[in-house]
């Protein structure tokens, strides 16, 4: 399941138990929406409530992410230690991008506002 908020700095993603394709698509649809209205989007992904993903979701991620990278603009990835080895997948994927893991989600908010 994802959960994302519309803030004044970009996107606030939050992901529980099982990510899908479907949710992906979500996250998509609201990345390309935010990029388009304001250039590149600030992303607080938090992978906290993460439990598992459907691999037919991290296809559909690595399309995304190699078309569209340069829509990204600061990324900041929470996530607990069990979820070390999906963040670094997640931020190779956005190397061209700033991206940066975070222990809490409060520290995740200041570097990603830019505060």
């Amino acid at each position: 399941m994802i959960s994302i908020q519309h803030r004044p700095y970009g996107l606030d993603v939050a992901l529980f138990g099982t990510f899908t394709v479907d949710d992906f698509r979500a996250f998509e649809t609201a990345v390309l929406a935010h990029a388009g209205q304001e250039g590149g989007v600030n992303v607080l992904l938090n992978l906290t409530g993460l439990l598992d993903f459907t691999v037919d979701m991290v296809l559909e991620e690595l399309r995304f992410i190699r078309e569209h990278q340069q829509d990204f603009g600061r990324v900041a990835i929470v996530s607990p230690e069990g979820w070390v080895s999906l963040a670094a997948h997640i931020a190779g994927l956005l190397s061209h991008t700033n991206s940066e893991y975070f222990d809490t989600p409060e520290d995740a908010l200041t570097w990603v506002s830019g505060q």
